[in-house]
């Protein structure tokens, strides 16, 4: 039966499609120990004890992500993550959002979000900074083996000063 499965979803050919717009850079300021730290803020300021310094950010995401389901599916789990390359290290991979899509019915949206997941960069590489917004996704069947993907979306740049 898993072989069945697994061979079942291998047939399908998924075309999801990921945006997102309206990125604003509200503010970007350096830590304390001198790391660049960035935050994504939606409408509503979110204050930490002794926070006072990092990136705010707001945008809309757009996905749709229906063609990932087929009869075998359970649940499908993304994450939008911004990722850069410093002389350090060739892939820097900050989660910004993640969710669970449940259903195909949900899998459709449109979201106005904020980060979950504070973005902070050892040193000062942020600044100026090219960077991809990456939408990953891991279908997590009924039975058989997961499938895992993704979508680049390229072209978002930090500031050079810090403000």
């Amino acid at each position: 039966m898993c072989a069945i499965a697994s061979l079942s979803d291998n047939l399908n050919s998924p075309s999801p499609f990921a945006h997102v717009q309206d990125l604003n850079i509200n503010w970007f300021q350096k830590q304390p120990n001198g790391n660049d730290e960035e935050i994504l803020i939606n409408t509503f300021f979110f204050f930490f004890s002794n926070f006072k310094f990092g990136v705010s950010m707001t945008m809309n995401m757009s996905a749709d992500l229906q063609s990932l389901f087929t009869w075998n599916t359970k649940q499908v789990f993304v994450f939008l993550a911004a990722e850069y390359e410093t002389p350090m290290n060739s892939l820097n991979q900050i989660s910004l959002w993640d969710g669970i899509i449940p259903s195909q019915d949900h899998a459709k949206f449109w979201i106005h979000t904020s980060n979950k997941y504070r973005f902070i960069d050892q040193g000062s590489n942020l600044r100026g900074k090219e960077f991809n917004l990456t939408l990953h996704w891991h279908v997590m069947p009924k039975t058989g083996k997961m499938f895992a993907d993704k979508i680049v979306m390229p072209g978002y740049r930090l500031t050079e000063e810090y403000r």
